[in-house]
């Protein structure tokens, strides 16, 4: 784990220099802009979240998808379309976690830049060949990597605000890193054998790797995976055997599948009951904690260790 840390903070220094090489050599503003400031068009809050701190006031920077949107199951509409076209730039996770969107945002990079924060990070996790878990954001210290990343590409793209947005970045990436140490503080409350988090799908690997859980979603890595009574079944004799007290649903996926679970716990006679609600794929409605990526890791983090205490 702490090889796995040391390696990811040596790419973010290695990236934070070369993006110092970028501010020098840069002169000029990027003539494609289609506006007076860059309009930036991510697909999720938390991408959105990441580039606001990034590039302050120099540009403007809107979400695709709503807060409690699947990203896994999303369909543009007609008026998401007039948006990409009219973005400067485009920017996503990438790794599958947009589904059939990915494509029709690639698509533009013949006349604007698209950018995907996910792709070639290091220390992502391999599910089979050519295929990663694409729900980075909840190890702090890879979205750490993918903010420094991010701003690369910004400042290649708007020379002009190159040195600000390295500035900025820099400060928010010291956010993250007191934020990474606080998620370790407070999980550090629960005992070794209760720290195992069942959700209604598996987009907590990450977490899991990187604070030490166990962790089990019904659903596959996506929420188009489907799940069978085979699998409920193995979830329900798993949950009774080891005693989990509670299990976790999402904000961006139904409780059916999670209820089902539940249903068969108490048909063989054990308990378990709902620990709350964690953010999993979307950030919550923008003006509160759970609207910015800081607060939903906050809130997740909380919710869980005061269930599983």
């Amino acid at each position: 784990m702490f090889a796995f840390t040391m390696g990811i903070g040596f790419r973010v220094w290695s990236i934070i220099i070369f993006c110092q090489v970028v501010c020098l050599s840069c002169v000029q503003p990027d003539e494609r802009l289609q506006h007076g400031k860059p309009y930036i068009l991510t697909t999720t809050g938390m991408i959105a979240d990441m580039l606001q701190h990034i590039v302050g006031d120099s540009a403007t920077v809107e979400a695709l998808m709503a807060p409690g949107v699947d990203p896994h199951l999303y369909k543009a509409s007609q008026g998401d379309l007039v948006k990409i076209l009219s973005a400067d730039y485009l920017i996503y996770n990438g790794l599958h976690l947009e589904g059939k969107l990915a494509s029709v945002l690639e698509k533009q990079h013949r006349t604007k830049p698209v950018i995907a924060v996910a792709e070639d990070l290091p220390g992502l996790i391999e599910l089979n060949r050519g295929s990663y878990d694409p729900h980075i954001w909840f190890d702090v210290s890879l979205w750490k990597a993918a903010t420094a990343q991010a701003t690369i590409q910004l400042a290649k793209l708007d020379c002009a605000n190159a040195a600000y947005y390295q500035v900025n970045a820099a400060s928010y990436m010291a956010q993250l890193d007191s934020l990474d140490e606080w998620v370790w503080t407070r999980l550090n409350s629960l005992p070794e054998d209760r720290r195992v988090l069942i959700t209604a799908h598996d987009a907590f690997g990450y977490f899991g790797r990187a604070y030490g859980f166990e962790v089990k979603g019904l659903q596959g890595i996506s929420t188009l995976a489907e799940f069978g009574l085979q699998d409920v079944s193995a979830l329900v004799n798993y949950i009774v055997e080891r005693r989990i007290p509670a299990v976790f649903l999402e904000s961006s996926v139904s409780d059916r599948a999670l209820k089902a679970v539940m249903a068969g716990v108490r048909q063989r006679g054990g308990s378990v009951r709902i620990g709350g609600q964690l953010f999993s794929d979307a950030m919550g409605a923008p003006g509160t904690p759970q609207g910015t990526y800081i607060g939903m890791i906050k809130h997740n983090v909380n919710t869980i260790v005061e269930a599983l205490l």
